[in-house]
């Protein structure tokens, strides 16, 4: 399939917002707390210019989907950019071609199109001081063979999500990493 009908299968944000069981509450925080910089509407005014499209892979249950969803949707928004949304599992051929570091089906994912539907940029699954928090946050669990590493891993993975979707300070860095990603 082309990148332009995997982008005309997608369903439109409003859609996917309501399809969502998990983690509505927190995306629909950030979506609706977000605030950007003049230069923030600067850039986005500089990319409303090319008529690019988006193409994100995503599932409910992702908490960094909780926040950098509602953040690219925003900039999307204000760069006069169409987003269609597709569930990662239920489109593994085209989440197969965007794995990170070759391996891990990592999500979101945020390709952006140009109006022929080609490829012009990808973004994802998040931004570099995020990754860094995760890594640190992991660093402190325990061994995987011990007995309480699974509730210590599911309690982290909840504060993180509570973090990265209550402090506009990691939002930043997402709409930060974006904006270098858009550049041209």
């Amino acid at each position: 399939m082309t990148l332009e009908s995997w982008y005309e299968k997608g369903m439109t944000f409003e859609q996917y917002r309501m399809s969502m069981q998990v983690n509505q509450q927190e995306l629909t925080r950030v979506y609706e707390q977000l605030v950007f910089s003049e230069d923030d509407l600067e850039t986005f005014q500089e990319v409303a210019k090319r008529n690019w499209r988006g193409i994100v892979l995503t599932a409910d249950w992702c908490g960094d989907a909780a926040l950098c969803v509602p953040v690219l949707q925003r900039i999307a928004e204000t760069s006069n950019m169409e987003l269609r949304f597709l569930i990662r599992d239920e489109n593994l051929e085209l989440m197969d071609q965007y794995l990170t570091n070759g391996t891990a089906r990592s999500i979101p994912i945020f390709i952006f199109i140009d109006q022929n539907g080609e490829e012009i940029k990808v973004w994802g699954p998040r931004s570099s001081e995020v990754q860094e928090m995760v890594a640190s946050l992991r660093a402190e669990l325990p061994a995987a063979d011990s007995p309480d590493f699974e509730e210590k891993q599911k309690n982290m993975y909840r504060q993180f999500k509570e973090e990265i979707t209550s402090n506009p300070s990691v939002w930043r860095t997402v709409i930060e990493s974006v904006k270098d990603k858009l550049q041209v």
